[in-house]
């Protein structure tokens, strides 16, 4: 397991040597949202040739949720907290919004599935994995809010540009070749199961002698 530290945007030879199980701590500009709708209106703009508020062409898009309060700041707003939530819930939206976007960090929790993974692979893009629950050592890193975009949306739903610095760790649930942490977990689970359930029926006949 080898430790990175990323500056943003990262260049594709920085990608392509970072493995699965590897550590990432990330410094620069990311975008982040955690609503469904705003993953389909993205798609959407890709799909009309319409240039979204902010670019993302081959930078970090993240499943972390965040509250951004209006203040005096350039942007007019500060963040208040980061978390990242589930990012299997826009698993049928991942595949259209990298490609369309060629981007190349991804991330939250729970991982992504197969197409995915294989969309990752054709644009050289990698899943990182937060720390469920660790608001406040992610929070740590914020910087400032850079911009903030489609406020018809509630906050954690808008489409934010955040600056952060070592943001982190994370680690690399799916890699730019296609190793995936989670599916490795799923093939131990299914080799393991049959073992598993032979043992269980053994002490239930056990307990009936």
């Amino acid at each position: 397991m080898n430790t990175h530290r990323l500056t943003l945007p990262a260049s594709a030879d920085d990608i392509a040597r970072i493995q699965a199980g590897d550590l990432v701590y990330l410094t620069g500009d990311i975008v982040v949202t955690i609503g469904l709708p705003t993953h389909q209106r993205m798609i959407d703009y890709a799909r009309e040739g319409k240039p979204l508020p902010v670019d993302v062409h081959g930078g970090a898009f993240l499943h972390l949720s965040s509250y951004n309060r209006e203040s005096d700041t350039p942007s007019g707003y500060e963040a208040l907290y980061m978390n990242p939530t589930t990012s299997t819930r826009y698993d049928a939206l991942m595949p259209p919004l990298i490609r369309a976007y060629g981007l190349r960090i991804v991330g939250g929790k729970g991982g992504l599935g197969e197409e995915s993974v294989q969309a990752m692979r054709e644009t050289g893009c990698i899943y990182l994995s937060f720390l469920g629950g660790g608001c406040t050592l992610l929070a740590r890193a914020i910087q400032e809010v850079v911009s903030v975009h489609w406020e018809d949306y509630i906050s954690q739903f808008r489409l934010v540009t955040l600056r952060v610095k070592d943001l982190g760790p994370a680690t690399v649930g799916i890699d730019a070749h296609g190793n995936s942490l989670y599916r490795q977990l799923r093939e131990n689970v299914q080799q393991r199961l049959p073992g598993i359930l032979e043992e269980l029926d053994r002490h239930r006949a056990d307990s009936t002698h």
